[in-house]
């Protein structure tokens, strides 16, 4: 279990969710790295259209010329639902 500070508070991600990241979105295994920076200072964060509670983080990767992707389930325990790399960012930036 992995913890990372953000302006949710302390954000976990369990061996579980790694694993889910992992056999979903492989491509996101070079980007492990690169969690922990950007649950700190995302350059920009939205909240899902689907749950109010979730947020998205985002970050740019210059290299991969894509976004990374984390979604984080907020309230009194956040923790890390998937990861994913994206072209874009969603709309409705908070």
């Amino acid at each position: 279990m992995h913890r990372f500070d953000s302006p949710f508070g302390s954000v976990v991600l369990t061996r579980e969710r790694k694993r889910h990241i992992l056999i979903f979105h492989p491509d996101v295994a070079s980007c492990l790295r690169y969690f922990s920076e950007t649950l700190a200072a995302p350059e920009r964060t939205i909240r899902s259209a689907y749950d109010p509670t979730v947020m998205i983080c985002y970050r740019f990767l210059r290299r991969r010329r894509k976004y990374l992707a984390i979604v984080v389930k907020t309230g009194p325990h956040p923790f890390i639902l998937t990861a994913y790399l994206a072209k874009k960012v969603k709309k409705d930036i908070i």
